[in-house]
């Protein structure tokens, strides 16, 4: 490594999760010129799981900022260079020049450095202003003169007007097209059985290019205009009209939508699911949320109807411990796991992300409501982290919150059930023998029928309920 190479350092893409290729720059926080420290944090990225803000590993003073805000860059790629030394006063490395912007070398370094047609990317070595020369020009037919070469170092003598052509050197006009009697183009020449299929192709044969000998159309010419014809229809128009203008966006599919999508599309095509439904009186969950809001043991804490169904399901997979797998189709194994890290779907203004509560089973209600706080709070924020995004074995997505009533989940990759709580609506419900208004939601588990059979989902799913109907069960099931 030169010395110049050790002074001048670059930082590359890192990779911030778990085998991402790729990450998006949302914002530098530092411009060139700008001192930098060990440790500082010079960008965020996004990455197709989470915004993560890099730190930098070394000190000194920005040299280059390699790409804009916006740009999606692959890992290993360096996306800023450092000037360690900057009191060297050793001129620093050249940088390709930015779009638009010509490159620029000092005066008094500057060499011409044309070479079989490439010019010198080196240390110190730039593209010359003085070093183009203009080509003499070739003499034009009948001429007598023609421009002395320049001499070396002596700028080009200027060149007479060359003499006009003569008349005869002028180039012949292209023949008229050959007309008919009514002073239309003649006919395009096929043979009988090509004027035919042109017909029932619909193909005017004036409109072919003809391909055979003196300028005969063939069966070829035919069929290729037909299929022109057909991919002209078939390609959308991409240039708007004026009708359409500022009626639609387009927006690149990247970061975490583009990793949700991908994600969807596999689970969705991958694992066979079944989703089974039950609706459920939830009346006295919901007075136990009053209730715990007003416990001091609660004090500060998210308590919610949300915080109740996590830990009903916890309950159910403790009951029914099986459904906690992963289908392992590399190995062709069944992974059962003895812990559940507990995913919540949030919706966050980059998409849906899906973190997840460690070791959730282990956690008490406050303990819980604690670690389902924070994790609400930090995706709102965007500063979920790739780690709290992996490892999840089961996941809950809160579709109630939009008002829906319940839906058929796909499956978060690598886990073997999801859990839809509907919304929460006074409905009118048989209640010891009476109709009454009741608080009632329904229910939705999706499941991977490879590991889970019916019955097992059915049982985790009827022992959730069994809970939020009659939330004393977490006690006597606990």
């Amino acid at each position: 490594m030169t010395a110049v190479e050790q002074r001048f350092r670059e930082f590359k893409m890192p990779d911030v999760g778990e085998g991402l290729t790729e990450a998006e720059i949302l914002k530098w926080f530092v411009a060139p010129g700008d001192t930098v420290t060990d440790g500082q944090v010079v960008c965020e990225v996004e990455t197709a799981k989470a915004a993560v803000e890099l730190p930098i590993p070394f000190d000194g003073v920005v040299h280059e900022v390699r790409f804009d805000e916006g740009t999606t860059v692959d890992v290993g790629t360096p996306i800023i260079s450092v000037d360690t030394d900057p009191g060297a006063g050793e001129a620093a490395p050249q940088a390709a020049p930015a779009a638009g912007k010509p490159a620029e070398a000092p005066a008094a370094e500057a060499e011409p450095a044309e070479k079989e047609g490439r010019q010198a990317n080196l240390v110190g070595y730039g593209a010359a202003p003085a070093s183009t020369k203009r080509r003499p020009r070739k003499p034009l037919p009948g001429s007598q003169r023609s421009a002395p070469a320049p001499s070396a170092g002596a700028p080009a003598p200027q060149e007479p007007a060359p003499a006009p052509a003569p008349p005869e050197a002028a180039p012949a006009p292209s023949p008229a097209p050959e007309l008919n009697g009514s002073g239309r183009t003649a006919r395009p020449l096929a043979k009988p059985p090509v004027r035919k299929l042109a017909k029932d192709l619909g193909i005017d044969l004036e409109a072919v290019t003809p391909s055979g000998p003196d300028g005969i159309i063939t069966r070829e010419d035919v069929h290729a205009a037909a299929e022109a014809v057909q991919t002209a229809r078939e390609t959308p128009v991409t240039a708007p009209s004026r009708a359409v203008e500022g009626r639609e966006r387009r927006v690149p599919v990247k970061g975490v939508r583009k990793a949700t999508a991908q994600a969807m599309v596999n689970s969705a095509f991958t694992a066979p699911h079944v989703t089974e439904f039950v609706t459920v009186d939830v009346t006295r969950t919901m007075k136990l949320v009053a209730d715990l809001k007003q416990d001091p043991a609660m004090a500060g804490l998210r308590v919610n109807p949300l915080l109740l169904v996590a830990k009903a399901l916890l309950v159910a997979i403790r009951r029914n411990p099986d459904v906690n797998a992963t289908w392992d189709e590399d190995n062709q194994e069944i992974v059962y796991k003895d812990y559940v890290n507990l995913g919540i779907a949030a919706a966050t203004p980059r998409g849906l992300i899906v973190p997840n509560i460690k070791d959730a089973h282990a956690k008490t209600l406050p303990e819980l409501a604690s670690a389902l706080g924070e994790l609400v709070t930090t995706a709102r924020e965007g500063k979920t982290t790739p780690a709290a995004m992996s490892g999840g074995t089961v996941t809950i997505t809160n579709v109630g919150v939009f008002g829906i009533d319940a839906g058929t989940p796909i499956l978060n990759p690598g886990e073997s059930a999801i859990l839809a709580f509907g919304a929460v609506k006074l409905q009118p419900w048989v209640h010891k023998g009476e109709v009454k208004p009741r608080q009632v939601t329904t229910l939705a588990l999706s499941f991977d029928h490879r590991l889970v059979d019916g019955e097992l989902g059915s049982k985790v799913l009827a022992d959730v309920a069994a809970v939020l109907e009659r939330p004393k069960r977490l006690i006597t099931w606990a």
